[in-house]
């Protein structure tokens, strides 16, 4: 999976084979071209169809016999979540975090915007996720480590910056 945030809610994806882009419109600063250019699907989070985290469970991998598994995007309060079998799920989260499923434990969850830093404090207190990264400004990612780096006990915990990639 990787994971390339543009500012605001935009994020390009890569997983499970294709690229999927999340909120492309009305981002400052970048060509909205350049950022769905190759994505085989755009959405805008909103307008997902939305599922419950705590009661949804992400699918199995299938055999090799099967084919390309599909990639699931479901739309969630606040945000999104993106699963694929043989993949972590990703769980995109702009405005207040819903509480997840025991998956959660092995989710990758972004958190967006200027209360980015309490909503990884919170689910970082709700489920301990493989990975928290945070897609916010730098005083927001300050206040973030600072508060939650003696408590990940096991979780990663990472910074997007805009128009970088990061590898998961």
């Amino acid at each position: 999976m990787k994971l390339t945030w543009f500012g605001g809610t935009t994020i390009r994806i890569h997983i499970g084979g294709i690229i999927l882009v999340a909120d492309a419109a009305g981002i400052e600063g970048v060509d909205p071209d350049e950022v769905v250019s190759g994505a085989d699907r755009v959405f805008a989070v909103g307008e997902l169809e939305k599922v419950d985290p705590a009661a949804w469970r992400p699918g199995r991998a299938g055999s090799m016999l099967d084919g390309a598994a599909a990639v699931a995007v479901l739309g969630i309060k606040g945000g999104a979540i993106i699963a694929t079998p043989g993949e972590p799920p990703l769980v995109l989260a702009g405005a207040g975090l819903p509480r997840l499923g025991r998956w959660g434990r092995d989710a990758v969850v972004v958190v967006f915007g200027d209360s980015a830093d309490e909503m990884a404090a919170e689910v970082l207190a709700g489920v301990g996720p493989r990975l928290i990264a945070i897609a916010a400004s730098e005083t927001v990612v300050d206040r973030a480590f600072a508060a939650l780096r003696d408590r990940l006990d096991g979780t990663g915990l990472a910074s997007l910056e805009a128009g970088l990639a990061l590898e998961v």
